[in-house]
C-alpha cells in the first residue's frame, strides 16, 4: 500500500487524535517523509515563541481580558470551547485505549473530542486535565494540557515532549500532527494492533474506518468498523456489525447524560479527517521550504517541491476522494452550523457546503484554503500549490486524476475562490 495513501500504524495504537497516545516506534520509518530534527535551525519548536489559537488566549487569560468559567458538570470545557471559537456540535466520541489518560476510557467512558479548523479539545470523565492541540501556522501543531480542578488561575501548559512521541511520527509525516485511524479495540485492554490498524483520511474506503470510534447518523447499507469492540480478540460477529450500523442514539451504549451533546456525529468526523492529513500536509511542505532555504539547497529542491505541492493540490481536490455510495446523514447540528461559517461568493455559495449524497464536499476543493496555516506557508510552496490548483481546475493539467472533476465541478470552485480568496495570484482572475 502507498505510504502516502495509507500509513500504517506500527505498534498497538489504534486511535489517536489529540493529546499522547501509544507511541509509535521509528520516527523516519516513512520513507517519502524523512524525519526532520524539532531543532533546525530552520524549525526550532521547541525554543519559538508560538502564535496559535491557545497562545493567543493564554496571554489574554494573563493580562486579565479573559477569564474562564468553572461550570459544573464539565468544569472549563465549556468555557474553553466558547473562547476558541469550538461548536459542541463538533463532539466525537472514541473508547479506544489511546489517551494519556487511558484508565479512565471505556466503551461505557469515551474520550470526547471537540474541534474547529484550528484547535481540538479532548475531555475524559473524571479525568485530570483536558487535551488540547492547537494549530501554530508555521510550526504545525502545539500540545497543551489544562488542570480540570477549580482555580483562581487556570492555565494552559505546554507538553511537547510527552505528546511528540505518537504526534510527531511517520503516521504525521515526521512534523507535530494529528491524524484519526481506526482498529478494532477491545473493551477491556489496550488496542488490539493484530487486528489491522491504520490512519484514515478521505481517501480511505468508508467500510474501513471508525474502529474504536462511536459514530451516529445514517448511511445507508454501508458497514463501517465503528460502535463495536472486539471480544476476547475475536471479530465482532455479522450480527454485531449489523447492529452497530445506522445509530442514531448511543443511550444503549452508554449514558450520554455525561457529556455536552448526545451524538457523534458521522459527519463531523469524516470533516476532521479530511482536515488532520491536510493540515500536516501544509506544515511539511512548510518545513521542507524552511530547511532548503536556510541550507542554501533551493535550486536541488524544487523537483521535491514540485512534488509535494501537486499531492496537496491532489488531496484539497479531493481527486482520490472514496466515493459515497449511499447518502449520508449526520444526526446533530454539524451538518448546518459548519457551512454557516463560509465565506460566500457572490451567488452564495461556499466550499463548506456539505454534498453527502456522493462525495464529502459540493464544490471540490478544501475549505483549509482559506486557513493560517495556507496563507503562513513560505511563498514558493504556496505559489505553486496555487499553480497545481488553477492549472487542473482550468483543465490545462489533464492527468486522469482529475477526471472526476466535471468541466461544471471545476469551473464553480475557481468562482468561489476567486471570489472569497484576498491575495490570488493575478492568473487567477481569468478562466481560460
Amino acid at each position: 500500500m502507498n505510504t502516502r495513501h495509507l500509513i500504517l500504524i506500527l505498534t498497538a495504537a489504534a486511535l489517536v487524535v489529540v493529546g499522547t497516545a501509544l507511541a509509535f516506534q521509528g520516527h523516519d520509518e516513512n520513507p517519502d517523509f524523512p524525519a526532520i530534527p524539532a531543532d533546525h535551525k530552520a524549525i526550532q519548536y521547541p525554543d519559538q515563541p508560538t502564535d496559535d489559537p491557545v497562545a493567543r488566549l493564554e496571554k489574554q487569560m494573563e493580562k486579565g481580558e479573559v477569564k474562564l468559567e468553572y461550570q459544573p458538570p464539565w468544569g472549563y470545557l465549556s468555557s474553553v470551547l466558547k473562547q476558541l471559537g469550538i461548536n459542541v456540535d463538533s463532539q466525537l466520541l472514541v473508547f479506544s485505549k489511546t489517551s494519556s489518560q487511558v484508565t479512565r476510557i471505556s466503551p461505557a467512558t469515551p474520550r470526547a473530542i471537540y474541534f474547529n479548523d484550528s484547535v481540538s479539545i479532548g475531555y475524559v470523565q473524571d479525568g485530570r486535565v483536558l487535551e488540547v492541540s492547537s494549530l501554530d501556522p508555521k510550526q504545525g501543531t502545539v500540545f497543551y494540557t489544562l488542570d480540570v480542578r477549580k482555580s483562581d488561575h487556570p492555565s494552559f501548559s505546554r507538553q511537547d515532549m510527552a505528546c511528540l512521541q505518537c504526534h510527531m511520527s511517520p503516521a504525521t509525516l515526521n512534523i507535530p500532527g494529528i491524524m484519526v485511524s481506526s482498529v478494532y479495540p477491545t473493551a477491556e485492554d489496550s488496542p488490539y494492533g493484530r487486528a489491522g490498524g491504520f490512519v484514515t483520511d478521505h481517501r480511505t474506503p468508508l467500510d474501513e474506518r471508525w474502529g474504536g470510534w462511536y459514530v451516529t447518523g445514517l448511511h445507508g447499507t454501508l458497514r463501517h468498523r465503528g460502535n463495536v469492540p472486539l471480544d476476547r480478540y475475536e471479530m465482532p460477529s455479522d450480527s454485531a456489525r449489523r447492529e452497530s450500523q445506522n445509530l442514531t442514539s448511543l443511550k444503549d451504549r452508554l449514558n450520554t447524560s455525561n457529556y455536552p451533546s448526545a451524538t457523534s456525529d458521522i459527519v463531523a468526523l469524516m470533516t476532521l479527517e479530511h482536515q488532520t492529513h491536510l493540515t500536516n500536509l501544509l506544515t511539511r511542505i512548510g518545513w521542507e521550504a524552511r530547511v532548503a532555504a536556510a541550507e542554501g539547497t533551493l535550486k536541488d529542491f524544487q523537483p521535491r517541491l514540485d512534488d509535494d505541492a501537486n499531492e496537496i493540490a491532489t488531496y484539497m481536490l479531493f481527486a482520490d476522494e472514496a466515493p459515497i455510495r449511499e447518502p449520508i446523514q449526520g444526526v446533530s447540528t454539524f451538518t448546518k452550523t459548519f457551512p454557516q461559517r463560509g465565506p460566500r461568493d457572490k451567488q452564495g455559495r461556499s466550499l463548506r457546503d456539505f454534498d453527502l449524497q456522493k462525495r464529502l464536499f459540493r464544490y471540490p476543493l478544501s475549505y483549509m484554503v482559506y486557513s493560517e496555516a495556507f496563507d503562513a506557508m513560505p511563498d514558493i510552496a504556496r505559489e505553486k500549490i496555487y499553480r497545481h490548483l488553477y492549472d487542473a481546475l482550468t483543465g490545462k493539467d489533464a492527468d486522469p486524476k482529475f477526471a472526476r472533476l466535471s468541466a461544471e465541478d471545476r469551473r464553480t470552485a475557481w468562482e468561489i475562490l476567486r471570489d472569497t480568496k484576498s491575495k490570488l495570484p493575478a492568473y487567477w482572475k481569468t478562466f481560460p
